[in-house]
């Protein structure tokens, strides 16, 4: 039977970012069928007891960049901790990542994500920006007519799906992934995630 994976995420976390290529890889070689669910942190939080990240203790602050730094050096993934465009709306950047995934499948979907995280995390450039948008569209060969697409109602009701699906399932976080009704939070728990899908 073939294994659904729900992946819920934020565009602008630099926790999905750093998790992304290895999930795809393992979803890809579990042969599992992956839901995109962009969602708005900003709903969650308020819901889950979670503090946007200008809000947290000072503590808290400083040490996420520890932590960033020794993950992307952990994973050999490259990261700017304190990039030029951070904090950074992501809603445009998830209605895309939607409009993207309905019109060209979860791959293509997959694909622009990762272009999205990349780009805030690693290549420094504004995801809020619709030009922004438009340039990575190019960059991954994709139409450039998903980024008018995306600014459609039915995207956004998409969008504010996903979130309510996500504080229904009793996401917190960005990255959550949930196979077969478990719930898995944090790219640092994609060991779970692996041994889950092997066992599935």
């Amino acid at each position: 039977m073939n294994t659904v994976i729900d992946y819920y995420f934020a565009p602008q976390s630099p926790w999905t970012y750093l998790g992304h290529e290895r999930f795809a890889q393992m979803a890809h070689k579990a042969g599992a069928t992956v839901r995109m669910l962009p969602v708005d942190l900003g709903q969650v939080f308020p819901v889950s007891g979670g503090l946007p990240l200008g809000l947290r203790a000072p503590q808290r602050q400083a040490y996420r960049l520890v932590e960033l730094q020794r993950f992307s050096d952990h994973l050999h993934a490259p990261i700017n901790v304190k990039p030029k465009y951070f904090p950074v709306a992501g809603d445009a950047a998830a209605r895309l990542i939607i409009a993207v995934g309905l019109h060209d499948g979860t791959d293509a979907a997959m694909k622009i994500g990762g272009a999205i995280f990349s780009a805030v995390w690693v290549r420094e450039r504004d995801i809020a920006d619709a030009v922004v948008l438009a340039e990575l569209l190019a960059e991954t060969g994709l139409d450039a007519a998903r980024l008018a697409q995306s600014q459609a109602p039915d995207i956004q009701a998409i969008y504010e799906a996903n979130t309510k699906q996500a504080i229904d399932t009793g996401v917190f976080g960005a990255p959550s992934y949930v196979v077969n009704g478990e719930l898995f939070w944090g790219q640092d728990r994609l060991d779970f995630v692996e041994r889950k899908l092997q066992s599935s």
